[in-house]
């Protein structure tokens, strides 16, 4: 954990440093951050977050996708029988330069990790809140568990322009594209239609009752979801038990989305298309209460959990200016003890590295 710890201090430190080097933005619209980011400092962070990530030898199923890529076969044969066809073109693009595995990790890491902090680099108010609360959430050590589906999230997740303006057939493409990373993502296609809605409206308390109904009929629900997804990478999992998730994580999920119902109003005035990123956060907290149920659901709550980023960064500018302050350190102090009690005391999460050592 030494080195996720120095890596959690210096990425921070240098995200707090490019806000405090900020700029003011010129030709502001309704949907962009009021303020620059020093690109230079914010490149830091992105390092750090890259080397730590695409450097490791283990986390989740990292051997897997080394032992893959070492093992496998790329030709345009091999390719064509491929239900992901775009991963395994970028396995196959990787393995035309070198054989080594832990290049193919890195380039991942790094595709992954640039989509995600450029995305947040856009829309984030508090860049390094953003940043921080990635990494205390344990979004970004899901990142080295589910390399095919984090990407694919990534993918989704630098969308968020098209999805924000309307543009459905650019989203659509964009969707597109990430599926065949990982087939689960064409789920995103009709949230589309879902989310670009009024928050906190009737529409919301239907997406609520559907929650709840859903945990109430879990046995029935169930049979109609794996249904649909038996021809996907999940269909194996009908029939797997391991519980749910816990209910702590799902408190940690939804509290971005309860500060933002709390200023609802003036994060409105603040960003008025906060409702197509509430509604998609509401998404997710949706999908982590079924994973209460089976935690099968809590994978697919990554494609929605990233917004929750952009989303924590702004509710703290609904509070008053006088209380600003505390509400920021509450969350920084709340997340930072998540982390220590999930990753550390629970999962007891230990790092390894060919490259990174800490004496």
């Amino acid at each position: 954990m030494g080195v996720l710890w120095l890596n959690l201090a210096t990425v921070f430190g240098f995200s707090l440093s490019a806000r405090y080097f900020s700029k003011s933005r010129l030709n502001i619209d309704n949907f962009v951050v009021p303020i620059k980011a020093s690109k230079f400092l914010v490149f830091f962070a992105f390092l750090s977050l890259v080397f730590v990530s695409g450097l490791r030898s283990n986390i989740g199923d990292t051997n897997t996708y080394i032992n893959s890529f070492q093992l496998n076969v790329f030709t345009w044969e091999t390719i064509r029988e491929q239900n992901e066809i775009g991963f395994a073109l970028l396995q196959m693009g990787v393995h035309y330069f070198t054989s080594d595995a832990q290049v193919f990790i890195f380039t991942c890491s790094f595709i992954t990790l640039f989509l995600i902090v450029s995305t947040l680099y856009n829309y984030s108010r508090l860049f390094e809140l953003s940043i921080f609360v990635f990494i205390t959430s344990g979004m970004y050590l899901v990142s080295m568990n589910g390399i095919r589906q984090y990407l694919a999230a990534s993918i989704i997740f630098a969308g968020t322009k098209f999805l924000l303006e309307g543009k459905f057939f650019k989203y659509t493409t964009v969707i597109l594209i990430a599926s065949t990373i990982h087939q689960s993502a064409i789920v995103l296609l009709p949230v589309y239609f879902i989310v670009r809605r009024e928050a906190w409206s009737r529409n919301t308390m239907i997406l609520l009752c559907a929650g709840v109904i859903g945990v109430a009929g879990y046995n029935q629900l169930s049979e109609i979801f794996f249904a649909a997804i038996s021809n996907t990478d999940y269909g194996a999992y009908a029939n797997f038990q391991e519980g749910g998730a816990n209910v702590i994580r799902v408190a940690v999920t939804a509290s971005p989305l309860i500060l933002a119902y709390l200023g609802r109003v003036r994060l409105k005035e603040l960003f008025p298309k906060s409702d197509y990123i509430v509604n998609l956060c509401l998404l997710g907290v949706l999908f982590m209460v079924l994973s209460t149920q089976q935690w099968i659901f809590a994978r697919f709550a990554i494609y929605f959990d990233l917004f929750n980023l952009i989303l924590i960064s702004w509710v703290v500018k609904t509070f008053q200016n006088k209380n600003q302050t505390f509400v920021y350190y509450m969350i920084i102090v709340l997340y930072l003890m998540y982390f220590i009690y999930e990753y550390v005391i629970t999962l007891n999460i230990e790092y390894r590295s060919d490259y990174i050592t800490l004496l």
